[in-house]
């Protein structure tokens, strides 16, 4: 079917996304799955095929994309079958980069940017804590000026990238009132910032998560990242960005497991035919096919909304909430028709389940996402 908001560059760009794939991840990332993090090589060599910096500065080795062209990127690689790997990558593009893009000056620009599109800096960003998640005013880690330093203190939690990223973009409270955020710069093993423990998932296998520690971290002060006090906002511009990636990863992993099980029931043979044959089975995978073409529209057109400059707060959180529920219900629904081999450690559609489940809980829960909708009307 015709797309109106992709153009043929959009389609060459989903081929050259789809060839990475092929040639670098899916026949790799089983092992990937057992070490716990995808090898920092290969985030390099995406790096210099220029798939990590579309949407930042072209004088930083970036793309200057807009909306719609990240969104092709983030769904084109999350037709992978691993999702640790997809969401290693789109944390570095779509979450922690776009912190630095939106809010660094000149002077972090010249010293970071161009080696977070090279890959050779990956990132993370740390606003979740033990206490707080979505809500990002309760956060509970502080800064204190001293000097020409910044003192932090704290702990985060759920950190995806946390353990193994080099550049950390952090949330701190900078004075009493609820939304007195302000975000810092952290460099991987800065005296008294670590990770405290590695955290052991259900999904993203392949995809590092950890706890994090400030204790007493000193960062000078050319470290804070955009104006003191506004960081809370910061971050609710870019949760847009981060939901809609999301989005995109749910719809692959939606059109990925619909695949996958139509080429599973034309061959299994149950009861002297096929699957296929069974008339509730079609039925049912037609109508979990039409319910994400559904969603994919919605999703492209949120993307589209964002390049007209138009502030769709809610569009995105009813996206996110979508999604996040739809790719649950398509990929189990995709694991019950394989039967025993949809519960083999290892096989894809067993891989897409398990990954599945977080997204209807990671940057931003159904409900929370529901909140957000509900306060609009």
């Amino acid at each position: 079917m015709d797309n109106i908001y992709l153009s043929p560059e959009h389609e060459l760009l989903r081929d050259q996304v789809a060839r990475f794939l092929e040639r670098e991840v899916e026949p790799h990332a089983a092992a990937w799955e057992n070490t716990g993090m995808v090898p920092r090589e290969v985030l390099r060599r995406m790096g210099q095929a220029g798939l990590l910096g579309l949407m930042f500065e072209g004088e930083y080795g970036g793309g200057d994309a807009d909306a719609m062209t990240n969104l092709v990127f983030a769904e084109a690689l999350s037709q992978s079958t691993f999702g640790g790997f997809i969401i290693t990558v789109l944390v570095h593009t779509d979450m922690a980069g776009p912190h630095l893009h939106h809010a660094g000056n000149a002077a972090q620009k010249a010293r970071y940017m161009q080696r977070v599109t090279a890959g050779e800096l990956i990132t993370a960003v740390g606003i979740t804590e033990p206490g707080a998640g979505s809500d990002v005013a309760g956060i509970r880690t502080t800064a204190r000026k001293d000097g020409n330093e910044w003192v932090l203190n704290g702990t985060k939690m759920f950190i995806t990238n946390g353990v193994h990223a080099d550049l950390y973009f952090v949330a701190a409270k900078t004075g009493t009132a609820r939304h007195d955020v302000t975000m810092f710069i952290v460099e991987k093993g800065t005296p008294g910032f670590s990770v405290g423990r590695a955290l052991h998932k259900t999904g993203w296998l392949s995809s590092d998560t950890a706890e994090l520690v400030f204790d007493n971290v000193r960062i000078p002060e050319e470290n804070l990242l955009g104006e003191e006090g506004k960081g809370f906002y910061s971050v609710m511009k870019n949760f847009q960005t981060e939901r809609i990636a999301l989005a995109a990863m749910a719809v692959g992993h939606c059109t990925q497991a619909i695949q996958l099980t139509l080429d599973y029931v034309r061959q299994r043979q149950a009861f002297g035919a096929t699957l296929w044959d069974k008339q509730t089975i079609r039925q049912r995978i037609a109508m979990l096919d039409a319910k994400t073409r559904a969603a994919q529209q919605f999703m492209y057109h949120c993307a589209w909304s964002v390049t007209q400059g138009r502030d769709i707060v809610q569009e995105v959180s009813m996206l996110k909430a979508l999604t996040g529920e739809l790719v649950n219900e398509v990929v189990q629904t995709c694991q019950q028709f394989h039967g025993g081999m949809g519960f083999i450690r290892e096989t894809a559609i067993e891989r897409l389940w398990r990954d599945a489940r977080v997204l209807a809980i990671g940057g931003g829960a159904t409900e929370v996402m529901l909140e957000e909708v509900a306060k609009r009307y």
